[in-house]
């Protein structure tokens, strides 16, 4: 990862950031990791929520923690996992609000790429993480980026849905303008915490019901 790959449009939009003395010493650090551990995601996946949704296509931000860290999970979208992959608990939970919110069948394939084509930005925090140590790459530099990534969509997009789901997650709302955003916070869906709020938050309809005011085609979000 020496010069990082991502869409065109984005590329523009965070120039400046990626010439940044932290960034450059983010890099540096994720070379030295990389010599001594297994890192998730791959090389090509870190910036995959960039890849699938370009800059102008972002309607919905889902925002993450940090990868998954076990083998075959992460692939550089934030709750999503790759094709054949079980499930994690949390991503059980939100495909059960999925179903319960707007009658979607569970999904076999824990893989939400279609979501990310059609405007769903699934960004984590934190964008990678080392095999089997949760938050392991947290305060190296990536919440800056991240934050900055989050900062740019308020201030130079209009009526994008975040979805914030837990306490890190909804720290960000500072981040957001809520005039000409909608801003949906609910708990982790995690099993930790899902039950004081998660079930019930209604993420999907809501979403919807605001894009489709504001003119937007809105998401098809059942997947198969």
């Amino acid at each position: 990862m020496i010069e990082p790959k991502i869409e065109e449009s984005w590329k523009k939009v965070l120039f400046d950031e990626f010439q940044k003395p932290y960034f450059e010493a983010l890099k540096t650090f994720l070379m030295e990791e990389k010599k001594h551990h297994t890192i998730y995601p791959s090389g090509a996946n870190i910036f995959a929520a960039f890849n699938h949704t370009p800059f102008e296509r972002v309607k919905v931000v889902i925002l993450g923690q940090d990868p998954y860290h076990g083998a075959g999970q992460a692939h550089g979208l934030s709750f999503s996992v790759q094709e054949g992959v079980p499930h994690p608990p949390s991503l059980q939970n939100i495909f059960k609000e999925l179903r319960d919110d707007i009658g979607c069948d569970i999904p076999k394939n824990g893989t939400l790429t279609s979501w990310a084509d059609q405007g769903v930005f699934l960004i984590n925090a934190v964008l990678t993480v080392r095999s089997s140590e949760a938050n392991s790459h947290k305060g190296r530099g990536w919440e800056t980026f991240t934050d900055t990534v989050i900062k740019t969509l308020s201030d130079e997009k209009e009526h994008v849905v975040f979805i914030l789901w837990g306490a890190p997650a909804g720290a960000k709302a500072s981040l957001i303008d809520s005039k000409k955003h909608l801003i949906l916070k609910a708990p982790h869906p995690s099993p930790l915490s899902s039950y004081r709020g998660f079930f019930g938050s209604k993420p999907f309809s809501k979403s919807n019901a605001y894009l489709i005011e504001h003119g937007k085609t809105p998401i098809k979000w059942a997947l198969h």
